[in-house]
């Protein structure tokens, strides 16, 4: 990844990821864009939250959590390690943190908060401001590899891939709402119809909504869609094994053999059907 790219260009959700009673647990780190609303609580090993986001639940980070200025956490917040909170922080719940704690001014904290190493107050640096502070000064002594370790860490490039929400989203069981493009990896089981700029899907997933974007769906092998996958004017493709219980609506549709489509058909263009043995079309 180039170090200039911004890391929140996207919505990327890695292998693994599910939702579980109204929580949003993945094995990696979540990184949440500014001025976002997750309705979820979640679960992860580092837990970031930048400017003004809204957490609708508990936060547990099994490592780090650091949530930027006016964040609002709506229960409680259980951190593994080290807790960073900026200025104007709100937590509905509890804090309850195993190492040290950063607390910037009138953080309000309704059940009360405890912590097990150091307490310092004062106003912790923004989030995505500190990373781009510690890349710099990596960057300055001749450090490249490890700047480009950290890098790859936000973008997703690491070998445990994070949650990536990009600025301005919108999480909820209704609807994951984003203006950018969306990956999601293999293995995920999700609640919500998925919105974004074009739309990229593993293998085995089972989304309990629908999808639609303005360019081009991909949907990886036997996943389950429940609801239509529409897009204005791109490409849907289905690979076998995808089964989608609506409609689907595109442009140009891809439709593998073995995918299987519940409702009705509509492409505007060219519709090709996908054979097994070598990607074809079927005669």
């Amino acid at each position: 990844m180039s170090l200039g790219r911004d890391p929140l260009d996207a919505l990327e959700i890695p292998d693994g990821t599910t939702v579980e009673e109204h929580d949003l647990v993945t094995d990696g780190d979540v990184i949440v864009g500014g001025q976002s609303t997750v309705e979820f609580g979640v679960r992860g090993r580092n837990v970031v939250g930048g400017e003004r986001v809204r957490f609708g639940g508990d936060i547990e980070a099994e490592g780090d959590c650091r949530l930027d200025m006016w964040c609002d956490v709506a229960g409680n917040v259980l951190v593994g390690d080290d807790a960073y909170l900026g200025e104007r922080v709100h937590i509905g719940g509890q804090l309850m943190v195993s190492g040290d704690l950063d607390i910037g001014d009138d953080v309000e904290i309704d059940e009360g908060f405890e912590a097990n190493g150091w307490i310092v107050i004062r106003n912790p640096v923004p989030t995505l401001v500190f990373y781009f502070i510690v890349l710099s000064q990596l960057l300055r002594v001749g450090e490249a590899d490890a700047a480009e370790e950290i890098a790859d860490a936000l973008s997703g490039d690491a070998p445990d891939d994070p949650l990536v929400i990009p600025r301005g989203s919108d999480i909820s069981d209704d609807a994951w709402r984003v203006s950018t493009p969306a990956t999601v990896g293999d293995g995920c089981r999700l609640h919500g119809n998925l919105r974004a700029r074009s739309i990229e899907m593993g293998t085995d997933n089972n989304v309990f909504g629908s999808l639609r974007a303005r360019g081009d769906i991909s949907v990886g092998d036997d996943t389950r869609i429940h609801g239509d996958v529409t897009t204005r004017g791109g490409t849907v493709r289905l690979e076998p094994g995808v089964r989608v219980l609506g409609d689907v609506s595109c442009a140009d549709l891809e439709l593998h053999e073995d995918a299987v489509v519940d409702g009705s058909i509509r492409s505007r263009g060219e519709m090709q059907i996908l054979r097994t043995d070598d990607g074809r079309d079927a005669e």
